[in-house]
């Protein structure tokens, strides 16, 4: 990390008095750290052909947390200041005094992610304004039955430290791009939408590549224009094949919470005490890697210092291990694996996803839609819900299409799939040999946290899956 990025953190706190005070107030714990954090945030929003909001906001802050047994005691504030931290460490006065030695440190890395360059200051003004105009007047004169453009232009940058009472301390830098393009069409008195985003953690250059954002336009229109044709969606239990990329969301909402620490060691889960038992169907491959370049999810190390990688979760079937944070591996006599995340600096970690997938499998993507007499393809999903102790879930798919006799046929319109985590992945009996991750949009909320994050899968058939419709 640059010295100039780091030093945004310091500027009314000496690194080494940061550290003297880790110490003082985190020696007798378990575990904790002093998580200190200065960020930037930027949102554009241009509608109907002019620019409707214009967000900016510059803030920084520090989260102190002390772990004693199962105990957490967190406080937080928005002044990086030996007396701040002082007065916040009132709050560890309630956890008892470790009774054996303090967790070992974070093992060390040499990635470094990202770099100093902050996305947000590196354009104008003026010129990401131009970028929304521009891409609202070529998607109008794509189609004549264009009727509504709006498009979102956002990023952010931030710095951490984290500071522990070993001395040990750890930097990185953050950056986030998002851009994302929606767009009503009409036919007659129909109107359907259609919406693309792209994003990731790299600077504005690659949004504003025409390639990228007509792309973008082209996408959006795609999805909408195809929705003119839809029709109402049939009900009932069929095969349902999902395509590759963002329909991975299902999974990361179905199974991947499901998969996460806390919920494991307190029993909630549907995959508590399971490792070692078959969860899924052969083939079937889940791993979570936080270290992808440029990726949504990805990180240099997470908010406790400990590097990202390669988690196998679920492998031909197996349930392999689970997503931790340092307290929840600790009390299962687990080791962290990169996963322990948080909002912001007001916030405590806990196990969360960063990027995770489904691994392509041998099946020809094709060859699966002609297994199918008469079900369903769902291309893109929109909102959901899932209850994560059960994994049943109920998604609704924004674009979807009927499969009649092997062969795709006519779009539908209010398709969605209900089902449960754990019951789909041993229905699965096709996994494509197109592996893709999503397009760098994912959000995930947890416990009140929202965090980015990445999803993926490769093209996949599931037998057996309940689709709710409307058709009559």
């Amino acid at each position: 990390m640059s010295a100039a990025a780091r030093s945004l953190l310091y500027r009314t706190l000496d690194p080494d008095e940061a550290k003297s005070l880790a110490t003082k107030h985190l020696a007798r714990r378990d575990d904790g750290e002093l998580y200190l954090q200065y960020s930037l945030s930027e949102a554009f929003g241009f509608d109907d052909g002019r620019l409707k909001t214009a967000d900016y906001n510059n803030s920084s802050g520090f989260g102190l947390r002390g772990v004693s047994g199962e105990t957490t005691a967190f406080a937080h504030a928005n002044e990086i200041s030996a007396a701040a931290i002082d007065r916040a460490a009132a709050t560890l006065r309630l956890l008892d005094p470790a009774k054996g030695a303090a967790s070992a440190p974070p093992p060390r890395t040499n990635q470094s992610m990202y770099d100093g360059a902050d996305p947000l200051s590196a354009i104008p003004f003026a010129d990401k304004v131009r970028l929304c105009a521009e891409i609202d007047a070529a998607a109008r004169a794509r189609d004549p039955r264009v009727e509504q453009v709006s498009v979102s232009l956002a990023a952010s940058w931030s710095v951490i430290d984290i500071v522990r009472a070993d001395g040990f301390v750890a930097s990185d830098i953050r950056p986030l791009v998002r851009l994302n393009i929606s767009i009503v069409a009409k036919q007659g008195d129909r109107r359907e939408t259609g919406t693309h985003g792209t994003g990731g953690r790299y600077l504005y250059d690659r949004l504003f590549e025409p390639a990228t954002w007509n792309r973008g336009i082209d996408m959006a229109l795609a999805q909408a224009l195809v929705n003119l044709e839809s029709v109402p969606a049939p009900a009932g239990e069929m095969q349902v094949v999902c395509g590759p990329g963002w329909p991975g969301v299902l999974l990361h909402e179905a199974i991947g919470h499901g998969l996460e620490g806390d919920f494991n060691r307190k029993g909630t889960s549907a995959f508590s005490g399971r490792i070692g038992e078959r969860v899924a169907a052969p083939g079937v491959t889940v791993v979570d890697e936080g270290a992808i370049e440029g990726r949504r999810g990805s990180l240099t190390i997470d908010d406790e210092g400990t590097p990202t990688g390669r988690t196998v979760l679920i492998e031909n079937g197996i349930l392999k291990g689970y997503l931790q944070d340092r307290l929840n591996a600790r009390l299962m006599g687990m080791r962290p694996t990169g996963n322990g995340r948080r909002e912001s600096f007001a916030h405590a970690p806990m196990p969360r996803m960063t990027n995770t997938f489904m691994l392509g499998g041998t099946d020809d993507p094709a060859e699966l839609v002609t297994r199918v007499k008469d079900g369903i393809y769902a291309k893109s999903f929109g909102g959901g819900q899932v209850d994560i102790t059960s994994g049943k879930f109920v998604f609704s798919c924004t674009e979807a299409y009927r499969i009649r006799g092997g062969k795709i046929a006519e779009p539908v319109k209010g398709a969605t799939l209900i089902g449960d985590g754990p019951s789909v992945l041993t229905r699965v009996t096709g996994i494509g040999n197109d592996l893709a991750l999503d397009e760098g949009i994912g959000v995930c909320g947890k416990a009140g946290q929202s965090v980015p994050a990445g999803v993926g899968q490769p093209t996949l058939l599931v037998d057996g899956l309940t689709v709710g419709g409307t058709a009559t």
